[in-house]
């Protein structure tokens, strides 16, 4: 089976400054000599924030996740982010969509209940399920169970990793010439100033990016579900990736 080809920053950097004729990369075919990568780091990383939204938004498959089996403790009230934090939500999540419990030990995993507020008639009486949760200052908070229980998590999650410098892999297909694009007009708009030359790449970045979401939503197309819309207002705000 091949391997797909793996998408690094440098790729992306060398198409950016290509596109904004640096000298380096379109006089001799090597690195970026006026748009050097520590430089364009900022940009790239606004790009692929930028990319993600746009996923997120659409509900490609890229960005929809699965945790793995969060074991989850009788009298337990809370999962909560932080290396500190047991139970621990996962890293990279960014809004909880779905969650599913068991007994531990006891398959299969069943769906729980979201509610805005949790039932007010079920404090103080526990049960051997945690039935209902709710998302509340960024941790997902349960009624306690008396019995020790299993839950998974259907989330929203990061896409990227932080790109810190040329080497850096960012883990998505078909996005090299929206974030180049993309890379190019803003440092067209911000560095050099052109806005005409920022429009003009711009442009052609809302070109890649339609082609590109247009190849995940095709695919979800065959695909019942009921639809969640992401809905950004929950987004957590970290520096936009962690």
């Amino acid at each position: 089976m091949a391997t797909p080809n793996i998408l690094t920053a440098k790729t992306v950097m060398d198409s950016a400054a290509a596109l904004v004729n640096d000298s380096g990369i379109v006089n001799n075919g090597g690195v970026p000599t006026v748009y050097t990568y520590p430089a364009q780091v900022p940009y790239l990383r606004i790009a692929m924030n930028e990319l993600q939204s746009k996923y997120q938004l659409n509900g490609i498959s890229s960005t929809q996740v699965t945790s793995a089996v969060i074991d989850y403790p009788a009298g337990a009230t809370t999962i909560s982010f932080g290396a500190l934090s047991s139970p621990a939500l996962p890293a990279d999540l960014i809004e909880p969509q779905e969650l599913w419990e068991c007994n531990s030990g006891i398959l299969p995993f069943i769906p729980m209940t979201k509610r805005e507020y949790l039932p007010r008639e079920m404090e103080g009486i526990e049960t051997n399920r945690i039935t209902w949760w709710t998302w509340s200052q960024q941790q997902i908070v349960t009624l306690p169970s008396d019995i020790d229980n299993s839950i998974k998590i259907d989330y929203i999650g990061l896409l990227f990793q932080p790109v810190v410098d040329q080497n850096s892999v960012i883990n998505v297909i078909n996005a090299e010439n929206w974030l180049a694009f993309r890379t190019a007009g803003l440092m067209a708009e911000f560095i050099e100033r052109n806005i005409t030359s920022a429009n003009s790449l711009n442009a052609q970045a809302i070109l890649q990016a339609d082609m590109a979401l247009g190849i995940g939503v095709k695919g979800k197309q065959s695909i019942q579900s009921r639809r969640r819309p992401f809905r950004s207002g929950w987004k957590r705000l970290t520096g936009g990736y962690r």
